[in-house]
């Protein structure tokens, strides 16, 4: 069933936009009512659940399991490497993926295959931040 555009979903759309990498519901409506916006936490998650479903968010499950949301930044099928400490998402191809999907679709005899993947590590400036204050504790 699609979603009305109301004033309401569009400063969702705004905020989700204006976010830095994926970020919770609760994150989100944190910051629409510091704006004081006066949208509660179920419109948000309405929201959220509508420019997913229509493409518009990027939608994943974080290691411990919540649901996160970012503006969609390119259409069509991609995957994500995310930051596990800044958040920091790139968008990124993945053909080998891709094909390992459908070949091994295939052997099971699937047809129709669908699949999720979001790799998760460390950006390179957390990589050198946290090399840096390693080696800052190994010169004390």
């Amino acid at each position: 069933m699609a979603q009305r555009n109301t004033w309401q979903r569009e400063r969702v759309r705004e905020a989700l936009a204006d976010a830095p990498g994926f970020v919770s519901a609760q994150t989100l409506h944190a910051t629409l009512r510091d704006a004081n916006t006066g949208i509660g936490l179920a419109t948000v998650y309405r929201a959220l659940s509508g420019l997913a479903a229509q493409g518009d968010a990027d939608t994943l499950h974080s290691p411990e399991g919540e649901a996160l949301y970012r503006a969609c930044e390119s259409s069509g099928h991609h995957h994500h490497l995310i930051c596990r400490s800044c958040g920091t998402a790139v968008e990124i191809a993945a053909t080998d993926v891709e094909q390992w999907a459908r070949q091994t679709a295939a052997a099971h005899g699937f047809t129709e295959a669908e699949h999720v993947v979001d790799i998760f590590g460390l950006c390179a400036a957390c990589t050198a931040e946290r090399a840096a204050a390693a080696r800052a504790r190994d010169a004390h």
